[in-house]
């Protein structure tokens, strides 16, 4: 079901002062600093082998990603796993005990349709399924 780990994305402050440091690591990054205000997010885009890493910092209060900084501070936030049909991937990890937190796929960057998991399912940690052309 799952094809790849698509994207990781780790969760800063300020995203100014943290790219010379994930620079210093992967290169300089995909594009310009890029706005997702679905998610209330700012962030870069590393290019990692076949995946992508992705650094976000939260521009307004009250979105999910600015909440996960408040509770578990900068690092690590989300795992994307890739698959061919987010919808019935979605459907399947429901039928195994896996709550799926969202009703329908939201969008993403790019074509990216993505769909959360419960973390509480997954022993802490947070997931997502995507589906892209990618």
């Amino acid at each position: 079901m799952i094809k790849r780990i698509h994207h990781i994305n780790f969760i800063v402050k300020d995203l100014d002062s943290a790219l010379p440091r994930y620079k210093a690591l992967f290169g300089n990054p995909v594009g310009e600093p890029e706005m997702l205000p679905q998610r209330g997010v700012k962030l870069v885009r590393f290019k990692v082998g076949d995946a992508w890493l992705i650094l976000l910092q939260p521009v307004n209060d009250d979105g999910v990603p600015a909440q996960y900084l408040k509770k578990h501070g900068e690092g690590s936030f989300l795992i994307s796993c890739q698959v061919d049909d987010v919808r019935a991937a979605a459907r399947y990890v429901a039928s195994e005990g896996i709550t799926v937190l969202d009703q329908v796929p939201r969008q993403g960057l790019d074509d990216w349709e993505v769909m959360d998991l419960s973390p509480d399912d997954l022993f802490g940690a947070d997931f997502q399924l995507l589906e892209s052309a990618d």
